[in-house]
């Protein structure tokens, strides 16, 4: 069996005798490849030193509306309502074949604090991104500490699949598309000496 399109190569079988018996025995096959990600939750974290302050970043990322210009796969972004410190905001996010549509709720805390959650959305048992920005390096002003965490359920097996195998990579995609973001708005980020940068990625 070959679902090569998904990134998923499951080997071919070799006959077995019996039309019943070898088709059984694939099936059972594949299932218990699946069968480990069935409503896995997926969680991604990474701390490092950016060369940007906390302010500018808290402006990129805060500015959901901006989204649909520059974060992969980010089709709309529109803000449904907003007050000091939270706003509800309508997303639409595709990876062909797949569309996901739903609303987002954000806590906003300047210039700390980021936090998204999915609260209606028909793919996911459960998505939350959290960016927390904490001063950087000493004698270095344009700098912070960017700790930056992702955890997402899907509800289907299939997409739990494709998740398990693409997660990491669309992830990366989606923090250096806000890096470029902050270097389009503030210039090019402050020059840190090797010794003194750190960057620690986690993931489940």
């Amino acid at each position: 069996m070959h679902l090569a399109s998904c990134g998923i190569l499951v080997s071919r079988i070799p006959p077995v005798q019996g039309s019943v018996t070898n088709h059984t025995f694939a099936r059972r096959t594949f299932f218990n490849i699946a069968a480990p990600f069935v409503n896995k939750r997926k969680e991604y974290s990474e701390r490092r030193i950016i060369g940007y302050s906390m302010q500018e970043m808290y402006e990129v990322v805060a500015v959901v509306e901006d989204y649909k210009l520059f974060v992969p796969w980010c089709k709309k972004s529109d803000i449904i309502s907003k007050r000091s410190g939270y706003c509800k905001a309508h997303l639409e996010i595709g990876f062909p074949p797949v569309v996901e549509k739903y609303t987002s709720v954000v806590t906003l805390v300047r210039p700390h604090l980021v936090k998204a959650s999915c609260t209606d959305g028909k793919l996911f048992n459960h998505l939350e991104t959290v960016w927390r920005f904490s001063p950087g390096i000493p004698g270095y002003p344009r700098t912070c500490t960017l700790d930056f965490s992702v955890s997402f359920e899907f509800r289907s097996l299939l997409h739990s699949q494709l998740a398990t195998l693409f997660f990491d990579e669309v992830v990366k995609q989606m923090v250096a598309a806000f890096e470029r973001r902050a270097c389009k708005l503030y210039g090019p980020e402050t020059s840190i000496p090797r010794e003194l940068m750190f960057h620690e990625i986690h993931h489940t």
